[in-house]
């Protein structure tokens, strides 16, 4: 595996790739870094991100995680740039329970490329997050989102046959 810490608006992010995609995004420094050409595009995209230029990443994803945790995974990835949906969103179109939607956004291994912080609780309520300062860095990605978005972001429709 290689990895390679990233600076962000958020504080350091480690990015780690294993077998030429990305299966990692950490809060905090890398303990030791070995860079690849990867990790270099995944750098250049978060800077592009978070300074508001990039509204979709292109990386190759290989997050670890159960059958129904891809299918939430998967469904993150379909909310757009400035969208948001809620955990019972998801729920009902996976045929599954708010709580499970959320053990499986609290056990994101890839957060702000797969954007966990996109899902909210019922009636628009932050619900959680688990990365960097909780509800505040999920915050701060929501009203960066929000203030780049191209136009206004309509909730996603999600499709459970695209799982």
């Amino acid at each position: 595996m290689a990895s390679l810490t990233v600076p962000s608006p958020l504080g350091d992010l480690t990015v780690t790739s294993d077998g030429g995609a990305i299966v990692a995004v950490d809060w905090g420094r890398a303990v030791r870094e070995e860079p690849d050409a990867l990790l270099a595009e995944a750098a250049r995209q978060l800077d592009a991100y978070f300074t508001g230029r990039l509204h979709g990443f292109d990386l190759p994803l290989a997050p670890k995680g159960s059958p129904f945790r891809q299918q939430v995974w998967a469904a993150m990835l379909a909310i757009p740039y400035g969208g948001t949906l809620s955990y019972g969103d998801v729920a009902r179109a996976l045929g599954s329970a708010p709580r499970a939607v959320g053990g499986a956004c609290g056990a994101n291994p890839i957060p702000i490329i797969i954007p966990c912080h996109r899902i909210l609780g019922s009636g628009g309520s932050a619900g959680g997050y688990s990365g960097g300062s909780g509800l505040r860095t999920k915050a701060w990605l929501l009203d960066l989102e929000r203030r780049h978005a191209p136009a206004a972001a309509a909730p996603a429709m999600i499709q459970p046959a695209l799982f």
